[in-house]
């Protein structure tokens, strides 16, 4: 193993080999099945993300590294089942892209990046088709449950857009919000209703339409809720930092002066630079 050159992916799948040989690898790694690692694959996509929205190049080579492991430690596991190796994770998205870009590989019109969207999506559910046999019962069964909610009602949103089922513009969809807005605060206005179904009921399709109108805004929502977040996160440290140089906590402040810091923090990130 450690004559393998640097760069070279098969020196990462031995080392993940060893890991999971019984006897001599480790203990946790011999422990683990699809089921449990399917959680840190998703987490390390989200890190991958976070390295990019930061625009931090040095961390997102550690955090795809960290994402090819993931890949790596599921192909080992299908291996020991018998059912399929690395390589052919490899061969099959070798082929899969081939097969996705005609207009590359093939002798396909050349396409703009929109065109190129919809020929992939075409090709997409024709493969699928043929796989499945029969078309599914339903133009949304191809959206996966697993997906984080905000992606898949992202999804299946597009899906029903595809057939026409979706607003004309973003307006529409501001008008759907507020009545939507309403709708949660009739529910809260009921005596002993928090937590209630009818209230996450509510909240959910308000989320829902929010999402619908990212999409017509052409904003992908979990991008932009991921700078809300930072945002937050920003803001909320200048509050902890101000307090501090008064020798207080966020404990000790009143919800006024921290309300008084967040603005100030806010008017601060106006500023113009000079």
């Amino acid at each position: 193993m450690s004559g393998r050159p640097h760069g070279d992916v098969a020196r990462l799948i031995e080392i993940m080999a060893a890991l999971r040989t019984p006897g001599s690898g480790c203990p946790w790694d011999l422990e683990q099945d699809f089921r449990s690692i399917a959680p840190y694959t998703i987490e390390e996509a989200y890190e991958v993300a976070d390295a990019i929205e930061r625009g931090d190049l040095s961390d997102l080579k550690d955090e795809l590294g960290d994402l090819l492991l993931q890949v790596v430690f599921h192909a080992r596991m299908a291996q020991e089942q018998e059912a399929f190796a690395f390589k052919d994770v490899v061969d099959a998205i070798c082929d899969k892209l081939i097969r996705r870009h005609p207009h590359v590989f093939g002798d396909a019109q050349p396409l703009d990046a929109g065109g190129v969207t919809i020929q992939w999506s075409a090709i997409k559910a024709r493969e699928k088709a043929a796989k499945q046999g029969a078309p599914p019962a339903s133009l949304l069964d191809g959206v996966p449950l697993a997906l984080p909610a905000l992606t898949r009602a992202l999804k299946l949103q597009q899906k029903a857009s595809g057939v026409g089922f979706d607003w004309d513009d973003a307006q529409h969809v501001l008008g759907k919000i507020r009545e939507e807005t309403e709708e949660v605060a009739a529910e809260l206005a009921r005596p002993g209703v928090d937590a209630s179904p009818a209230l996450e009921e509510e909240i959910g399709d308000l989320l829902f339409v929010v999402v619908n109108l990212a999409r017509h805004a052409k904003v992908d929502p979990d991008q932009a809720l991921r700078g809300a977040n930072t945002k937050f996160e920003r803001r909320f440290h200048h509050i902890e930092r101000r307090l501090a140089e008064m020798g207080r906590s966020p404990e000790a402040a009143s919800l006024d002066e921290m309300e008084a810091l967040w603005v100030e923090a806010k008017g601060a990130e106006r500023k113009p630079r000079g």
